[in-house]
């Protein structure tokens, strides 16, 4: 039983020797993109120092799969490679990618994740725990569109878009796909331009519009230059516009009635003359009699 006691002292005196030389440094190299944008991919680069040495016999590194990042079905977040091994170019450190999604809830700013390490085989005995921070900005914009007006004779669709978001925009296009509810004569995509946060701007369509609703789809450029697209549904109304050819028929219509009144008073003046000339004439004939 002593001689026992003795041997586990050893191995353990022996490992805490070992790991005692063992000097593993890791540091978060690289976050691509530059914030990182809720529910998008972003790449993580760490750097380990230390793994030439051969005390290390086994380096394990692993980053903690929780909030705020996910991996995908398949993908490992360990690493191993035996200690003492040079890496590419005799570097002396190892070079660990992930590619990884943050959750669409991350928050603005500094979002913690961790990475446990270790100088032997079995990760869950003996590592170390280190957090870093992923700098995330939501860069996501969003938008009110709306119909402005419709031109009947014309046939012009006018759409009004308001930027709701807390971030600038940059090469702003509307298009309207091909539907059922409205036919495009010409271009279905209106280039708008830079739209800033609270800012509304409109986009003219050469259309036929029905009733119903109408499908719009946006494409923008957000605070990182990441092309990103948010699709709209508008409904349409046509009796919320009056229609130039109801003008054009009321107009008739008034010019008609007007018309009429001007002819009936007209009449009713020429009646009145000849009323009065047949009173003179009777007056001049009875005062010749007389």
């Amino acid at each position: 039983m002593k001689k026992e006691l003795v041997i586990l002292f050893l191995v353990v005196v022996s490992f805490s020797f070992v790991s005692a030389r063992c000097d593993l440094a890791v540091t978060l190299l690289n976050q691509d993109p530059y914030p990182a944008v809720p529910g998008d991919y972003v790449k993580l680069v760490f750097q380990v120092t230390g793994t030439e040495n051969p005390d290390c016999t086994y380096v394990t590194l692993e980053l903690i799969e929780k909030y705020p990042i996910s991996f995908d079905p398949g993908e490992s977040s360990l690493v191993q490679i035996k200690g003492g091994t040079f890496q590419k170019d005799f570097s002396s450190y190892l070079m660990v990618p992930y590619k990884v999604r943050l959750d669409p809830n991350a928050l603005n700013g500094g979002n913690p994740v961790e990475v446990r390490y270790s100088s032997g085989q079995d990760l869950t005995a003996f590592y170390t725990s280190k957090l870093f921070d992923i700098e995330v900005e939501d860069t996501h914009a969003d938008f009110e569109i709306f119909i402005k007006d419709y031109d009947f004779a014309e046939k012009t669709l006018t759409l009004e878009i308001l930027n709701i978001a807390e971030s600038d925009v940059e090469a702003l296009t509307l298009e309207i796909p091909a539907q059922e509810n409205v036919q495009i004569k010409g271009a279905r995509t209106n280039i708008v331009g830079d739209l800033d946060s609270n800012e509304y701007t409109t986009a003219e369509f050469n259309a036929e519009a029905q009733e119903g609703d109408i499908l719009v789809k946006i494409y923008y450029s957000d605070s990182i230059n990441a092309r990103r697209t948010v699709e709209k549904t508008v409904s349409f109304n046509p009796d919320y516009f009056v229609s130039s050819d109801a003008n054009q028929g009321g107009a008739t219509y008034k010019y008609i009635i007007g018309i009429i009144i001007l002819g009936i008073i007209i009449y009713y003046f020429h009646r009145r003359r000849i009323k009065k000339r047949e009173h003179h004439a009777k007056s001049h004939k009875g005062m010749a009699q007389l």
